[in-house]
């Protein structure tokens, strides 16, 4: 169990169970799984420059990324269907909970001018949706080694029931939402 599966576990659940008054430990949120998402549409005249995206998401999620295809043909953007246009990597477990780790404690107070993520970018349905401009956030990315600056989609899947309840999952778990008001 990783040091943060702990800190859920001891701290996480226990106030929320309070807070929300569940009758079962059960309904309890949790994490469910973290993808994350990175497009490159250059790829298409320079095929290398994918290769580096997926090295790049690899080294960041300790996972081998995926890389994605496009599913229709796009004329105006000159890609054909079965095209390679990005990379993506499904992150569950004790992996999920590194890199929610990370990404809370040590890649968002790394970007400039941060002042908090949006507190609007749920679903609805308790799931979480985070977009970052830069992959140099991530203290694994060496600077003078990136090709090309590029932004990533974060996607949170919790268990929770309403975004209420995955907000405050969320805000105990360390994400620093913005201050609204």
């Amino acid at each position: 169990m990783t040091p943060y599966q702990e800190f859920y576990k001891n701290e996480v659940a226990p106030a929320l169970m309070q807070r929300f008054n569940y009758s079962s430990v059960m309904q309890i949120p949790k994490l469910e799984k973290i993808s994350v998402n990175m497009g490159v549409g250059a790829s298409i005249q320079n095929p290398k420059l994918l290769d580096n995206a997926v090295a790049e998401l690899s080294l960041i999620t300790g996972q081998r990324a995926a890389i994605t295809h496009a599913k229709k043909s796009v004329a105006a953007f000159k890609i054909r269907a079965g095209m390679p246009i990005g990379c993506k990597v499904t992150l569950r477990r004790d992996r999920m909970y590194e890199f929610m780790n990370r990404l809370v404690n040590v890649a968002l107070p790394r970007i400039r001018d941060f002042r908090g993520v949006p507190v609007r970018s749920f679903d609805g349905y308790g799931n979480y949706s985070l977009g970052l401009e830069e992959q140099v956030i991530f203290p694994e990315i060496e600077y003078d080694k990136v090709s090309e600056i590029r932004g990533m989609n974060v996607n949170i899947v919790t268990s929770a029931e309403t975004d209420e309840e995955a907000r405050e999952f969320l805000r105990l778990m360390g994400m620093p939402f913005r201050q609204e008001g």
